[in-house]
């Protein structure tokens, strides 16, 4: 999609150009000069490797990491410790998530005394908390680059500054109001790609840090959108993900403002693209406007991931939700109308602080409703910066574990139950890959984002392929691909 770039004729040696992202391409130039110095002098080319933490927003960020790094040369390698660049993006959703980081940083620390050229770089939603670069400063002072979630489309700059230099480069911004396109990437998948279209979040729910390191939401321009679909559809795209901390929300902070339900209806008229999903969806913004969008369209995968976090009204106001969970089940209700054969799954916390028993049976309640297809289920724990690390009340962990224990039971119970219904169908799968377990087997999702396992030719992955589903085993299935099924090459459906 970048091939535009071209390094080799920008002229280094002026001053560097004011305006985006034509300054980071003048950074990838002089970066290249660097490795070039390195080939040099060592008889190959650097090794980079990009580390990515936590959610899809982080994964997406990530292969923009790569894709600056592969333009300016670096050759990409697996593991850290045989880098010379490593790069952590890393996640903060969790407190614990902190201390798996310092985890590998410290043993990534001892491999850099094994090889002290080694360029050590932390990015992402931690490196927005203080306390955690303070803590840098101090103890991990063999890092060479620290910088957050609103300047990632600086890291060309960042890291020219930081190849040279003895000291930390630190370049951290409390917030941002900055888009910039046309960020090189460097895609996992070569027929499925994420795509950002909003930045940040406006819902301050009390348990979540991530509206004070991702900020305030910023939503892309629809047509800037459009032209990356357009572009991945041409290099052979077959399914996008549209990724925001609430997709539901989108386009409020245009000048022009669309709804989400109206960027969907757009991007349905890409040729080429079969497949559309998105997350997350905020249960409060989910439209009427949208459920209709869902339910006419015929590329819009029939899987939804709706939270809901708890099934009580009162802890759901606790939780700053603003929706009640008798509005949340006529939504559910409203979207199984459209879409009857929607697959809904959620995000499900237990031990809430001032969670009762009483509280918990209503989670228990809602998820006996709905009947998820599945169902994210996690231990309240505090998270230092947030309202509901302060609020009294909090529940023992003694209850808290018991309390999960019986939902995870019941999720998992239903969840099985639920995913049985489509045994002997014949479903529309997307190979994604070779078996991990068994080289004979392909891998490949369906539109309800279940996974398929069956015997098939390499050749099939990245298209799409009829596969009658033959037996249910909890949370995937085995089956079989009909031999004059239909499938999808390049976006073009063949038989």
């Amino acid at each position: 999609m970048y091939h535009e770039i071209h390094l080799d004729q920008i002229d280094i040696h002026s001053e560097p150009p004011t305006v985006e992202p034509e300054k980071q391409y003048y950074y990838m130039a002089k970066c290249r000069e660097w490795v070039k110095d390195f080939e040099q002098k060592n008889g190959r080319l650097p090794k980079s490797c990009v580390v990515n933490f936590g959610c899809q927003m982080n994964a997406r960020d990530s292969e923009k990491l790569a894709g600056i790094l592969r333009q300016i040369g670096y050759e990409e390698e697996k593991d850290e410790k045989k880098s010379d660049f490593v790069i952590f993006n890393t996640c903060t959703v969790r407190e614990n998530a902190n201390q798996r980081l310092y985890g590998r940083l410290g043993q990534l620390g001892r491999a850099k005394k094994q090889n002290p050229d080694m360029k050590i770089a932390l990015c992402g939603c931690m490196m927005q908390e203080s306390e955690a670069v303070e803590k840098l400063k101090k103890s991990y002072s063999f890092v060479g680059l620290v910088f957050g979630t609103h300047n990632l489309y600086k890291f060309a700059e960042l890291l020219f500054l930081s190849l040279d230099s003895e000291r930390m480069v630190i370049d951290i911004w409390k917030d941002t109001d900055k888009i910039v396109e046309k960020i090189p990437s460097q895609r996992k998948y070569s027929f499925k790609s994420g795509v950002n279209i909003m930045f940040g979040c406006n819902n301050f729910c009390s348990y979540c840090i991530v509206p004070y390191v991702r900020g305030r939401e910023r939503s892309r321009k629809p047509q800037d959108i459009l032209r990356e679909i357009e572009g991945l559809a041409a290099e052979g795209v077959v399914e996008v993900m549209l990724l925001g901390q609430n997709v539901n929300s989108y386009g409020k902070t245009l000048e022009r403002p669309m709804s989400f339900a109206g960027l969907l209806r757009e991007i349905e008229k890409i040729d080429g693209i079969q497949r559309i999903r998105f997350m997350t969806s905020h249960p409060k913004d989910l439209s009427k406007e949208l459920i209709q969008v869902m339910g006419q369209s015929k590329k819009i995968c029939r899987h939804l991931h709706l939270p809901i976090q708890s099934g009580s009204s009162r802890i759901l106001e606790k939780m700053n939700r603003r929706y009640t969970k008798e509005q949340y089940l006529k939504l559910v209700e409203d979207i199984r109308r459209a879409v009857p054969d929607i697959s809904l799954t959620t995000d499900l916390i237990v031990g809430f602080p001032g969670e009762t028993e009483a509280d918990f049976l209503e989670t228990l309640d809602v998820v006996r409703k709905v009947r998820y297809d599945a169902a994210f289920t996690f231990q309240y724990s505090k998270r230092t910066g947030t309202p509901a690390a302060a609020m009294e009340e909090q529940v023992s962990l003694e209850v808290v574990k018991e309390r999960f224990e019986r939902l995870l039971k019941e999720v998992q119970a239903i969840s099985t139950e639920v995913c049985k219904v489509h045994t002997g169908s014949i479903q529309e799968v997307l190979v994604e890959s070779v078996n991990e377990q068994d080289a004979s087997l392909l891998t490949g999702r369906m539109s309800n984002n279940l996974l398929v396992h069956f015997p098939g030719s390499p050749s099939l992955v990245g298209t799409l392929v009829s596969v009658r589903l033959k037996e249910c085993r909890g949370f995937y299935y085995m089956g079989e691909p009909l031999k004059n099924g239909r499938t999808c090459e390049k976006g073009r459906l063949v038989q």
